[in-house]
């Protein structure tokens, strides 16, 4: 790897499943690090998640090299006893140890903190969880739909007045938590640039989820008093709202009480300026059905190029409703290197959804492919110093079964 690459030289073990904890893997990746990718024989479950209603079908595992990508993959069988001087060497390899293995079930392992810190006092061993390390709840199984959303707060208030709470888009809450996972292992590297010493750092979904909630948990903790679920026909503002063009195609505008006049010029509505009902905010607050109304019919009458060009040339801030397959073909997303180019990973796999940090004046690394089950075992075992006998008693034994390349 280039020398210029931040994390050059730094070693990451991610013995993480699903999403947010290989996620956190894969941004220190996009920087330069060795990942290790270890998984269980069987292979990690989110090989095969996009084969899992409602996941978006595809002949390609896209998710998997999503969350994997420029790793290199082992197989470790961590019931086998013979793994334990496989798993002490890698901990002795790392620089950072991933783990999001239930607590119950990461003591019968013996991968916790406390089993392999000794092993390496400048060791960052990076710990996600559904609800948090303690509490009554903190041994519960959780993914982001119900740590991140449901519990969060946030599933509660992303739906319109008078629908139930809806399925929120998979892995949304994983990957926020993925970048806080990033965020806790970076401090930790950089105290122990000042120490020398390892750090123990966590973070869980539930927290995630909660702080990305926090401006209406804070008002909660505040009393404060909430406004209804939105109602898009008589919403507390018809100015921060979601309109359609005539070409059927949604969009969200959100003014500031000062741009009322380039608005309302704007659209063709000049009218609206010396409307008593509308004169202040406060006015229109207390009539937003009827502007709401007014409006839908104006932007009923256009379509949405012509909308857009009218509120970017007045500056007013908005927002086109786009659809995944919508969004991929944004030419923002290659021009800020939002997508980028995949290597390997498929026929119809060419591209892939780059981390969302960027540092000027370094490049990140090329995204390449994810690893096949075990497909580096033996590279990565004469790494840690392993001889040809050793390896071959590693495989013999199941503690480090033969590999496959397959991806899915």
């Amino acid at each position: 790897m280039a020398s210029d690459n931040i994390f050059s030289g730094l070693k990451v073990v991610d013995f993480a499943s699903f999403i947010a904890g290989p996620g956190a893997a894969v941004i220190l990746s996009d920087f330069g690090a060795d990942v290790i990718k270890v998984e269980p024989p069987t292979g990690d479950t989110w090989r095969i998640g996009y084969k899992v209603p409602p996941q978006p079908r595809a002949e390609d595992n896209y998710p998997w090299h999503l969350n994997n990508r420029n790793k290199r993959g082992l197989t470790l069988n961590l019931k086998s006893p013979e793994a334990r001087g496989v798993l002490q060497r890698l901990v002795e390899w790392a620089d950072v140890l991933i783990v999001n293995t239930p607590h119950p079930a990461r003591e019968k392992l013996q991968l916790g903190y406390d089993d392999v810190a000794a092993w390496n006092p400048r060791l960052i061993y990076a710990d996600v969880t559904g609800y948090g390390d303690s509490g009554p709840d903190a041994q519960l199984p959780g993914f982001d739909i119900t740590a991140y959303w449901a519990r969060s707060g946030l599933l509660s208030l992303t739906r319109d007045a008078g629908a139930p709470p809806t399925l929120p888009v998979s892995g949304s809450g994983d990957h926020a938590t993925a970048v806080s996972l990033y965020s806790a292992i970076v401090t930790a590297l950089y105290r122990r640039e000042r120490t020398g010493k390892g750090s123990y750092v966590t973070t869980s979904l539930l927290a995630c989820g909660v702080w990305a909630c926090a401006v209406s948990n804070q008002a909660a903790l505040a009393d404060a008093a909430f406004y209804p679920l939105h109602d898009r026909a008589n919403p507390p503002n018809a100015t921060f709202n979601v309109y359609r063009a005539s070409d059927n195609i949604w969009f969200v505008i959100v003014l500031t009480p000062d741009k009322w006049p380039l608005f309302a010029n704007g659209i063709g509505r000049a009218d609206l300026l010396i409307d008593p009902r509308f004169a202040d905010p406060a006015k229109q607050a207390a009539n937003s059905a009827q502007l709401t109304s007014i409006l839908d019919e104006t932007f009923a009458a256009q379509p949405m190029a012509y909308w857009h060009d009218i509120f970017a040339q007045a500056h007013l801030t908005f927002g086109v409703v786009h659809s995944p397959s919508e969004v991929v073909k944004d030419p923002q997303l290659r021009t800020n290197d939002i997508v980028v180019p995949l290597e390997g990973a498929g026929e119809h796999l060419d591209f892939t959804v780059s981390s969302p940090l960027n540092v000027h004046g370094v490049a990140k690394v090329p995204a390449r492919r994810a690893p096949g089950l075990g497909e580096h075992n033996a590279e990565i075992l004469r790494e840690l110093g392993f001889g040809p006998e050793d390896i071959e008693g590693l495989q013999a034994n199941g503690a480090v079964p033969t590999a496959g390349v397959h991806v899915a």
